[in-house]
């Protein structure tokens, strides 16, 4: 079906009912407090530590009042005083007492040493200047509908709106009668709101449905353990680039819960959803709403956050309600459905590894419970309008022939047709690969590809030679076959691949025992990186020109939970870099699973990896749009600017940040790129390599925004005399280009040092810049295709679908220059309908069982794409189309349905793989190079049987 309409579940407040101000107890910290409570939290620090933290903090407490007080809501995660600045909302007043002891729990949280005679002794002057005692909850009304407008035009909601109001619509959302459906109810409680985000960062409000319990069926017959879940609904407020009307996101998901043992990830938190019978806290008020407290686990024990016999839950005497952390986390699911007075659910996520039940939902079941949802928001609040297909419909060129599908009972079918089916196949493939094989020629600047196949078992090296052979055509062109070394000479290309057992070299860091965080990890990688960056020295000795290098590796499953710092895999991409390889991780064939699937399944991976691999050479095969050069220069630049990042809790324990940017130039041979440090444009693999063993110096914030906005000018400088696309993924680069906020573009002006902005004519003639925002925290909203209204005798049976296309949106007022781009559905999903259910049974319009709750469903999100500067006499439409067109390139075996980002900037976000911090004085040691070279045998065959550091093994 070609939808012609995609509804996105967006809501504006409707002008016809006028303000939305609602009755709410606020709770202000006193303007005379901030001083002494400044006072109170420098204690112990340093001038400078002082100097950066400016404001107190609220988010530990916070987080306490989450796990024990869920029905009041928190605004701010850093204090703000002055009755004009209200921290607490609450529907009802607090009692005071609950209100005083989370007051007096906070102010001794504030200093760093409380043991200290002297902080004891400003904490005790500190009580005695604030006079605790006297603060209160003031009822009063809140106008949920307070904003400004930015230069822009954009709507600037007042930041107590980002939380205050889909709150508010959420309660809403739960009064009503239950979301039904076949013979199901779902009734919904609100959550504790999160903590730590304020204005338009903040993640709105939740809500979470009563358990859903599958019991799957075993194979031989039985009943299997039983696995639990529940549906999600999220309410967000979000603005839209130059439209002066917020809009209200409602997103719909699945929440599964953990049974059995919990995986506690180090150094990050767990959340354990909780709702007890009576008030965690004496005196309290019984909770209305699931409160959510966070299980961490840090230096070998599991314990409540802001937890333990010091902690804030300790000084609140909550912890007596509270069952043992350590038990929690060995059974799970023992308090799921009630005992000692509290509901406890663990929620699950993905670094656990696999759950029973799937993620998310599908089209039609996600529409109609956000249409159940959406009735307890109006009349307040109306649907956006649909919206309708771009006039700019059209596809990109096709420069791949499709190859036709075989059928599978062949044996069945004509001869004759047969025959022309598989004859047209066989000419398509050779199409394909001929443009393919002269796009790799390019790219290599007419020198052969050689590239190593470090494999650990044959079936992987296998599937990797018929990988290279099927993807470039070169069947016919073998001329070298093993044992080791396979050979095709075409006439416009060369491929030679090596293939070598992987050996210790992919073994664990450290061996039989996990490397500890710090410097005996960092000497593991090390060591592993030298052992791997001599190897393959010594291999293009032999075998000169490798440049890529494909390494079957076990995945993460086999690095989770306490050996997750024995994973090898960075440590070997660094050590190729140093040796000048890029380099394709695979997975061995899943022993799990039968043989002639798996295999079947890793002539999959090959296939992908091989592609994936060839593109970290630079070979491009670009979108060809077809709008035309009077709507698009032809000679068109397309450059795209991105932030590579790593955190101190990154996979090798070092931080990073380097600005780069990735240019597609008509003419060059391959995709192009720099860093900040770099004057001149390098290849893309170049690029890659550049980026890894980079350990840098803490920079602030300003100094980051600084250096990327000297190396967005001078990459514009360079580009200033040819037409130039700019495009920037908003969540990945605003941060440190402010300029890419909602409130921070105007129409055909850019800015760049936090000044203001300039025409963007004065950065070139040529210059057009648009802005990608994705679905991340709700940014856009979730969609489906519809082709019928709601009506009364369809209810229940309104269908959702999935629908590729550019969009334009219709909201009366908003400006011409913002559109959405949507992607077809899924390959990896040809059992899946758009009527499968998770939540409810259900029946599709066949008649049959759509109830499959273990399958992974998806929808495709909404991309965002504001045309923030065009130059005179442009169509923002036609540039908005030829992004769109960018997300579909047909030598991604996904791309031939849309990447989640056009081309340029999927590549840019590539280079994440490369930012692998880790500082080594000499990866290629001469001396240690001479001792590897004894070990080729007389063949001149290498061998990777290398003496590795203390503890490695095979």
């Amino acid at each position: 079906m070609a939808y012609q309409y995609n509804r996105p579940a967006a809501y504006l407040p409707d002008p016809e009912q006028g303000p939305f101000v609602v009755p709410m107890y606020a709770l202000s910290l006193p303007a005379h407090w901030e001083e002494p409570l400044l006072r109170l939290h420098h204690g112990g620090m340093t001038d400078g530590q002082a100097e950066r933290r400016r404001r107190v903090p609220t988010a530990a407490v916070n987080q306490l009042m989450r796990a024990t007080a869920p029905d009041i809501v928190t605004v701010d995660s850093t204090a703000r005083f002055g009755s004009e600045n209200p921290w607490l909302y609450c529907q009802d007043a607090y009692p005071a007492a609950v209100t005083n002891l989370y007051i007096a729990t906070w102010l001794k949280s504030l200093p760093r040493d409380a043991d200290d005679p002297e902080i004891t002794a400003l904490l005790m002057n500190c009580f005695r200047d604030l006079d605790t005692a006297a603060l209160s909850w003031r009822p009063g009304k809140v106008d949920l509908l307070e904003q400004e407008l930015s230069p822009g035009g954009t709507a600037l909601p007042a930041p107590h709106v980002y939380r205050l109001l889909p709150d508010v619509l959420a309660e809403r959302i739960a009064r009503q009668a239950p979301y039904e459906h076949d013979g199901r109810q779902l009734s919904f409680r609100q959550v504790a709101g999160r903590t730590g985000a304020r204005g338009q960062g903040s993640g709105g409000a939740e809500l979470m449905s009563n358990l859903i319990e599958y019991v799957p069926r075993r194979r031989g017959g039985g009943d299997g353990k039983p696995s639990y879940y529940a549906a999600t609904l999220r309410v967000t407020v979000r603005t839209v680039p130059f439209s002066p009307v917020p809009r209200v996101h409602v997103a719909a998901g699945v929440r599964r819960f953990v049974t059995g043992k919990v995986y506690m990830p180090y150094g990050k938190g767990v959340s354990a959803y909780l709702l007890p019978d009576d008030s965690l806290v004496n005196d309290g008020p019984r909770p209305q709403r699931f409160a959510v407290a966070m299980l961490e686990w840090k230096n070998g024990t599991t314990d409540w956050r802001q937890g333990g016999a010091e902690g804030m839950l300790a000084r609140i005497s909550a912890l007596d309600a509270l069952p043992s952390p350590d038990r929690l986390v060995k059974e799970a699911d023992h308090w799921i459905h009630g005992r000692d007075g509290i509901r406890i659910a663990i929620g699950h996520q993905a670094a656990m590894g696999r759950h029973t039940i799937g993620s998310g939902l599908m089209p039609s079941e996600r529409r109609r419970l956000i249409e159940w949802a959406e009735r307890a928001i109006a009349p307040e609040f109306v649907p956006v309008p649909k919206l309708e297909r771009s006039a700019y419909a059209r596809p990109p060129k096709k420069q791949l022939k499709k190859l036709p599908s075989m059928p599978k009972d062949m044996e069945k079918k004509d001869p004759e047709v047969l025959a022309v089916r598989v004859d047209e196949r066989e000419r398509n493939a050779a199409h394909n690969a001929r443009i393919l094989r002269a796009r790799l020629a390019e790219a290599l600047e007419g020198e052969g590809l050689t590239a190593v196949v470090l494999h650990q078992t044959d079936a992987i090296r296998d599937q990797m030679i018929a990988a290279a052979e099927t993807g470039l055509g070169l069947a016919g062109h073998r001329r070298v076959q093993g044992p080791d070394t396979w050979v095709w000479e075409a006439e416009d290309l060369t491929v030679r691949l090596q293939a070598q057992p992987l050996g210790r070299l992919g073994a664990p860091l450290g061996g039989d025992s996990v490397p500890r965080r710090g410097q005996e990890h960092d000497k593991a990688i090390e060591e592993r990186r030298t052992d791997v960056a001599r190897a393959l020295a010594v291999l293009r000795e032999a075998v000169p020109g490798v440049r890529l290098a494909f390494v079957e590796l076990d995945g993460l499953d086999a690095f989770r939970h306490a050996k997750r710092r024995s994973d090898p895999k960075h440590a070997i991409r660094l050590g190729c870099a140093d040796a000048g390889l890029v380099t394709q991780f695979i997975r061995p064939p899943d022993p799990d699973v039968e043989t002639d699937e798996a295999i079947a399944d890793a002539g999959l991976r090959a296939a992908a990896a091989w592609s994936d691999g060839l593109r970290q050479t630079g070979v491009r095969l670009v979108p060809q749009h077809t709008l035309g050069d009077a709507l698009i220069p032809a000679n068109l630049n397309q450059v795209a600017f991105h932030l590579v990042e790593r955190r101190l809790d990154g996979p090798t324990g070092k931080q990073q940040f380097t600005p780069i940017a990735v240019l597609i130039r008509p003419g060059a041979k391959c995709v192009l790129g720099k860093s900040a440090d770099m004057h001149e444009w390098v290849s893309y693999p170049e690029l890659l390599k550049s980026l890894t063993g980079r350990v840098e110096g803490r920079k602030s914030s300003a100094e980051q925004s600084a250096l990327t906005a000297a190396f967005v000018k001078k990459t514009l400088a360079q580009l200033r005399s040819t037409p130039t696309l700019v495009l920037a993924h908003a969540q990945d680069v605003r941060k440190r280009w402010p300029w890419l906020r909602n409130d921070g573009l105007e129409r055909d002006r850019l800015g760049l040092d936090g000044g203001p902005t300039q025409r963007i004519g004065l950065y070139g003639k040529q210059l057009r810049v648009v802005r990608i925002a994705d679905g991340s925290r709700d940014e856009t909203a979730e969609c489906w295709a519809e082709a019928e209204e709601l009506s009364p005798e369809l209810k229940g049976q309104q269908r959702g679908g999935i629908a590729s296309g550019l969009w334009r949106p219709g909201v009366r007022g908003d400006s011409d220059r913002v559109f959405y781009s949507t992607t077809g559905k899924s390959g990896t999903q040809t059992k899946l309908t758009n009527d499968d259910a998770k939540l409810t049974p259900h029946t599709n319009a066949s008649g049959k069982n759509a109830y499959r709750p273990t399958v992974n469903s998806w929808n495709p999100a909404l991309l965002e794409l504001t045309v923030a500067c065009l130059q005179p006499g442009d169509d923002a439409e036609a540039w908005a189309a030829f992004v769109h067109q960018q997300r579909f390139t047909e030598d991604y075996r996904a791309g031939r349905e849309g990447l989640a980002l056009p081309l340029i900037l999927h590549l840019a976000r590539l280079a994440d793989a490369y930012a692998l911090p880790h500082e080594i004085e000499d990866a290629l040691d001469p001396e240690s190079q001479a001792k590897v070279m004894s070990d080729y045998s007389p063949s001149g065959q290498l061998t990777f049987d290398f003496e590795l550091g203390d503890g490695g093994d095979e």
